[in-house]
């Protein structure tokens, strides 16, 4: 392992991918032009193996974010001591540009649940997710970005809508927020409300990385539109639309494209970067960067 990798105190404002497995080879053998890359923290917990392997030598060239998908910081009890040293261990380890966790909850009276559940928007609830999020930030020493979730069911009794509550926690925590673009317009679709006003409403000066992924089209018990944020396919023509009007308001900020289930091959995956790049690009004012083909 390196002594020390090259330091980069932010991600690039341009497109990154999430590293699979799949690819570790064609990355290193043919060094894509790609602007960073993303990593599921609880992927790489483990002490060493091929996994850490792979990820030393990709860390040396290319910035890195580490996603975290484990801490249940929406949930009743603290996040994990154990977990949350593991992820202090990694985060040390590779010096990410960023860190970022979910706004839900997956952990309840010493069982994990290996699904990320949505919270409801009260003062109380707020309140808690307040202290689980400096606790972590404490622990990292750094600030740590919150994802907005996708959403399937609503509660009957909430204090404030899901963008106020973000800003909310923002305000009282310092922690920055990740905006997960599929996450909005499939809860939009899902809920019935209108995607384009809930990103009038989003606080973007909080917004430090950006999500595009893909979503699986189903109809509920009612014949109604149902979106899953299935993340296995490419981004959709209504996400990448709500992508520009994101951009609009924020500038330039580094997207990652998100592809976890039905992974394709390394070309169709940097094809989908390409794309994304070149709106950022548009966005900057600036000709779009030609980026070498890989796969």
């Amino acid at each position: 392992m390196p002594d020390a990798y090259p330091k980069h105190p932010t991600i690039p404002a341009s497109a990154g991918v999430g590293l699979k497995p799949v690819h570790y080879e064609t990355i290193l053998s043919e060094r894509p032009d790609i602007g960073w890359f993303e990593v599921h923290a609880e992927n790489y917990m483990g002490g060493g193996g091929p996994p850490h392997r792979y990820l030393e030598k990709i860390r040396a060239s290319y910035p890195l974010s580490i996603h975290g998908v484990g801490l249940s910081l929406g949930g009743d009890e603290p996040p994990d001591a154990d977990h949350m040293a593991r992820l202090c261990r990694l985060v040390d380890r590779y010096e990410p540009g960023l860190v970022s966790e979910h706004l839900a909850w997956s952990r309840h009276d010493g069982s994990f649940l290996n699904d990320l559940l949505p919270i409801p928007y009260t003062k109380e609830r707020l309140a808690r997710l307040c202290e689980h999020v400096d606790r972590l930030q404490s622990a990292l020493n750094r600030t740590v970005a919150i994802e907005n979730p996708s959403t399937y069911v609503a509660f009957d009794a909430e204090d404030m809508s899901e963008t106020d509550f973000l800003s909310a926690l923002t305000q009282r925590t310092g922690c920055a927020l990740l905006l997960d673009v599929n996450n909005v317009y499939v809860s939009a679709v899902n809920h019935g409300w209108d995607a384009a006003s809930y990103i009038a409403a989003f606080p973007m000066e909080s917004v430090a990385e950006i999500h595009l992924a893909g979503h699986a089209p189903d109809t509920d018990d009612f014949g109604a539109p149902l979106l899953i944020d299935a993340h296995d396919r490419a981004v959709a023509d209504p996400v990448w639309r709500l992508f520009k009007d994101v951009l609009s308001r924020t500038g330039s900020r580094p997207t990652l494209i998100e592809w976890d289930n039905d992974v394709p091959e390394w070309s169709v995956l940097y094809d989908e970067a390409v794309r994304a790049n070149a709106l950022l690009a548009e966005t900057a004012g600036t000709d779009v960067k030609a980026m070498s083909h890989a796969g």
